[in-house]
C-alpha cells in the first residue's frame, strides 16, 4: 500500500513539474484589443522585414526573465511593425499562473536593440482540455533607437571645433 501511495505522489509531482504556461507571441490581436507595433527611431517608421527580429523573454518574476523560443522576424508592407512568433511555452511558469514578459527587438543591420516595458499576464494552457495560449495583452509599443553613423558624429565634432576656434579669434 505504501508503494502505491508513493507511486501516485511521484506521478503527481512529475505532472506538476512538467506543466507549462503558454503565450501567443504576437503583437497584434484585434479580438483582444492588442495593437503594439514596434518603431525604429521615431513614432512613424515601423520595423519591417528580416533585418528586424523580436525575441520573447519570460519568467516567474520581473527579475528572472530568460529567452523563450526562437526569434521572430517582422512582417512587411501593411504588416510592418508587427511580428507573429506563434505559441510559446514558458517552462518555469505553470499554466494559469502569472508570467512576466518582455519583448526585445533588434535591428540586425545596426545592432541596435529596443526593449518593451516588462508586463505580466496569466498564461494559458490550464484546465481540461488545456486553454489556448494567452494573448500578450499589456504589451505596449516601443522603439528601436537609431544611432547616427560615426561619420555624422565626426562631422558634427569638426563643426563644433571650427566654431570654437573661430570664437577665440
Amino acid at each position: 500500500m505504501k508503494k502505491l501511495v508513493l507511486l501516485a505522489a511521484a506521478v503527481m509531482v512529475s505532472l506538476a513539474a512538467h506543466a507549462q504556461g503558454t503565450v501567443n507571441f504576437i503583437n497584434k490581436v484585434a479580438a483582444s484589443n492588442l495593437d503594439a507595433p514596434v518603431f525604429v527611431g521615431d513614432a512613424s517608421t515601423r520595423a519591417s522585414g528580416a533585418n528586424f527580429t523580436a525575441q520573447l523573454f519570460a519568467g516567474p518574476s520581473a527579475g528572472n526573465l530568460s529567452a523563450v523560443g526562437a526569434v521572430a522576424t517582422f512582417l512587411t508592407g501593411g504588416g510592418a511593425g508587427y511580428f507573429n512568433g506563434g505559441a510559446r511555452t514558458i517552462g518555469n511558469v505553470a499554466p494559469g499562473a502569472t508570467a512576466f514578459l518582455q519583448v526585445v527587438a533588434t535591428d540586425l543591420t545596426t545592432g541596435q536593440v529596443g526593449r518593451s516595458a516588462i508586463f505580466s499576464l496569466a498564461t494559458g494552457g490550464s484546465g481540461t482540455p488545456p486553454s489556448l495560449p494567452a494573448n500578450m495583452v499589456g504589451l505596449t509599443s516601443f522603439t528601436i533607437p537609431v544611432v547616427p553613423e560615426p561619420t555624422t558624429i565626426a562631422l558634427g565634432a569638426i563643426g563644433i571645433g571650427a566654431l570654437m576656434l573661430r570664437r577665440r579669434k
